[in-house]
């Protein structure tokens, strides 16, 4: 929760109970504590899961829809077209709502095909996962940005949008400028949005995405819930150090839809799996 908001809150209990209405705030302090992640906001990206869904992709979704969850984000097909895929989710009743498709592609001859696969999946975003490091600088930053502005006309007339993923070095300050400033500030929000990577942007600095979905409303429609250990390294979300509860607290305000379990290097893909589903499907924030 940011500071304001705290602050405002610690007020208003406190008229509240020298008013003798003390009962009534705290009922509305429970009620705010029963937000829950809606079921079919909790969905796994697949990069976790790449692993086992390298040799066996249907049984992987099978059990995952057991799990619980509703929907996944697609990263890598193993050898199976888009419609082989979606023959798959349609079978164990899951839903594809994204695929991380590459920078080079989107801005070259294979977006169109790229658009049309992510129809063919279900899903209604497009997402570039990463950028190459020689555009890691203020100038290609902008670039960038003028590029997905492009890009993301292409999307939206294609009924797509087009999203952006960010990993750490997304977030660092160069010649007095944050690099992911220039992407939120630079592109249309009508045409491009966000995938945030929560482990990224606390591993990166950057400012908490509770602030981040307040400055920048709606523009984050999925996240990227992964947790960090207290040494740094990825953990199991729930099991880390990273405060989910006040990351959430505004994330209607972000625009956020779909919440997307990851964890880049899981010793057990499907116990990790459980445990993340389990956290995110009891929370109340």
């Amino acid at each position: 929760m940011d500071r304001t908001r705290r602050t405002f809150l610690s007020t208003a209990v406190g008229v509240a109970a020298a008013a003798g209405l003390g009962a009534t705030s705290a009922s509305a302090t429970e009620v705010r504590r029963r937000r829950r992640i809606p079921p079919s906001g909790i969905g796994m990206h697949l990069y976790t899961m790449r692993t086992p869904l390298a040799t066996d992709f249907r049984g992987t979704l099978e059990r995952l829809a057991e799990i619980g969850y509703a929907t996944v984000g697609v990263s890598g097909r193993h050898g199976h077209s888009a419609a082989d895929i979606r023959r798959m989710l349609d079978e164990t009743r899951l839903r594809a709502v994204l695929e991380h498709v590459g920078y080079d592609i989107v801005k070259g001859a294979g977006l169109p095909q790229a658009l049309e696969d992510i129809h063919t999946l279900g899903g209604k975003w497009i997402v570039v996962p990463s950028l190459p490091g020689s555009l890691h600088s203020p100038a290609g930053y902008r670039e960038v940005a003028e590029e997905f502005n492009r890009v993301g006309l292409a999307a939206r007339e294609s009924g797509l949008k087009l999203l952006y993923h960010n990993h750490g070095t997304d977030h660092q300050v160069v010649y007095g400028v944050s690099l992911y400033d220039i992407l939120l500030s630079e592109t249309d929000p009508e045409l491009v949005g966000f995938e945030l990577d929560l482990y990224w942007a606390a591993n990166g600095g950057a400012s908490a995405p509770g602030e981040l979905f307040v400055r920048h409303p709606r523009r984050f429609p999925a996240l990227h819930v992964k947790d960090m250990a207290p040494n740094g390294d990825f953990a199991d979300v729930g099991s880390g150090v990273l405060d989910f509860p006040a990351m959430f607290d505004t994330a209607r305000q972000g625009g956020v839809k779909q919440w997307l379990v990851e964890h880049d290097a899981p010793a057990d893909p499907f116990a990790s799996a459980l445990a993340s589903y389990t956290y995110l499907s009891r929370l109340r924030y």
